[in-house]
């Protein structure tokens, strides 16, 4: 019987894992959990898209100037119908971005991943960014500067990425369309919540400051939290990229 026993617990430690060794997980519990994972990330990234855009688009869709959501410069008189271009190809960018992002897409969709990624660099950011940079002079309200540098870094980190993609370099383009990812959901999404929390919390508040803060400090912020997650993740394969893209 002892040696019965003694067989049934061959390899096995009664008391637990050594110290400082960690049990090792199946494979599946590692698949499911970062599964969900990813779930949980599109779907939050799907509200906030879905919020900022029902809070954003509609005052465009009446093509009344009186209901613009920027101050227009009455000495440039292209300044709204310039204004309705970003807005549009902007709706194109963050709609094709956020099928670009999903990971399931792209590991068992790659066509559509693919050309998904060709709308989003030539039917969102090149008429989007190009279209900012028009109206960055004309802005007349704070932030600026802050617009400016923040569409040029969106132009640059998606062309950089596309260039990759295209050299099949999957590796940096992962990485410079993160940081186009990160340039354009900060300077929107974070933008939007610093303005409306300010007001909030002191309605005295001169909004040029909030403007000021709300054009640099949430694309600013988002490259900063790409930089880590790219440092995270830099292990890792990249499920299905090499089958998106070909020269």
């Amino acid at each position: 019987m002892t040696q019965n026993m003694d067989t049934a617990h061959q390899g096995t430690d009664p008391r637990g894992p050594a110290p400082g060794k960690r049990e090792r997980r199946a494979p599946g519990a590692r698949t499911q959990r970062g599964a969900l994972g990813q779930w949980i990330w599109m779907v939050s990234l799907g509200i906030v898209m879905t919020a900022f855009l029902a809070i954003m688009v509609p005052p465009y869709l009446t093509l009344d100037p009186d209901q613009s959501g920027v101050v227009l410069n009455e000495g440039f008189s292209l300044h709204y119908p310039m204004v309705i271009v970003h807005v549009a190809f902007g709706i194109v960018a963050q709609l094709s971005m956020f099928l670009q992002v999903w990971p399931w897409l792209r590991r068992n969709h790659p066509v559509v991943h693919r050309w998904g990624g060709r709308v989003y660099v030539f039917g969102g950011v090149v008429p989007s960014g190009l279209s900012s940079l028009v109206l960055v002079p004309f802005h007349p309200t704070a932030g600026t500067i802050g617009v400016g540098v923040a569409a040029v870094l969106w132009l640059l980190t998606t062309a950089i990425g596309h260039v990759r993609a295209r050299q099949r370099r999957f590796t940096e383009h992962r990485r410079w369309m993160i940081y186009s990812f990160a340039i354009v959901t900060g300077l929107n999404f974070w933008g939007l919540a610093i303005v409306m929390a300010g007001q909030m919390i002191s309605p005295s508040l001169d909004i040029d400051y909030l403007f000021e803060a709300a054009r640099w400090f949430g694309w600013m912020l988002n490259l900063f939290i790409a930089q880590w997650w790219l440092e995270r993740t830099a292990g890792r394969p990249l499920a299905g990229v090499a089958d998106t893209v070909r020269r």
